[in-house]
């Protein structure tokens, strides 16, 4: 068996037949032709130059670009989403459910009978401020989507690689993206609970 020193890390995302790993697989060695597997955690340096560089641990790499091709989706559609209901709310009009016509809100009567009318006084600038808050609210999900990515990727990846370290194992470039996928309907499933309770 040659160190892993000796291995190559393959490019991304060098998926292949998963049937190779999970089928017939009695009496072969834990590597399979034509496979592809991660060996590297802490990543290579570079001695060429003054400075070392150290670079991206391959099963770090191959889990973040996983998780940031499923997570950051998912929060550029809620982000986008809040975005529209923000810059531009939706109108004061009522559906009414009985005749399917519309609506408007009710004003307010005093005693003596005189309409009272809550009239508040325009903004300055209100749909900029709108805007730039929506916009602000947008690159609020997608900077919680791309911290989020990373922080689960090192999480995830780095003790699912000292896991298979420990046993001897050779991951296969399937791992990072089976980690991803967990890492979505993980995130996915904590976001349940608190909207029913909005609802």
């Amino acid at each position: 068996m040659s160190t892993a020193s000796n291995k190559t890390t393959p490019p991304w995302p060098s998926l292949y037949n998963p049937g190779l790993e999970i089928l017939h697989i009695e009496h072969h060695p834990q590597t399979q032709p034509g496979g592809a597997y991660l060996y590297h955690a802490k990543g290579k340096r570079n001695h060429s130059s003054f400075v070392k560089i150290n670079l991206l641990a391959d099963v770090f790499r191959f889990t973040l670009y996983w998780t940031l091709v499923f997570y950051t989706p998912i929060f550029l559609l809620c982000g986008s989403y809040a975005f529209w209901n923000y810059a531009f709310p939706p109108s004061p009009r009522l559906a009414n459910p009985q005749n399917g016509r519309e609506s408007y809100q009710l004003s307010l009567m005093n005693p003596d009978g005189l309409l009272v009318q809550a009239v508040k006084p325009p903004k300055p600038h209100e749909r900029r401020s709108r805007v730039t808050f929506a916009l602000i609210v947008l690159l609020t999900f997608l900077t919680l989507s791309v911290a989020g990515a990373v922080i689960g990727s090192a999480i995830m990846g780095f003790v699912t690689f000292g896991l298979y370290k420990a046993g001897n194992f050779s991951m296969s470039t399937w791992i990072p993206f089976l980690l991803a996928v967990m890492q979505v309907v993980i995130g996915l499933l904590s976001v349940w609970p608190s909207i029913v309770e909005i609802i």
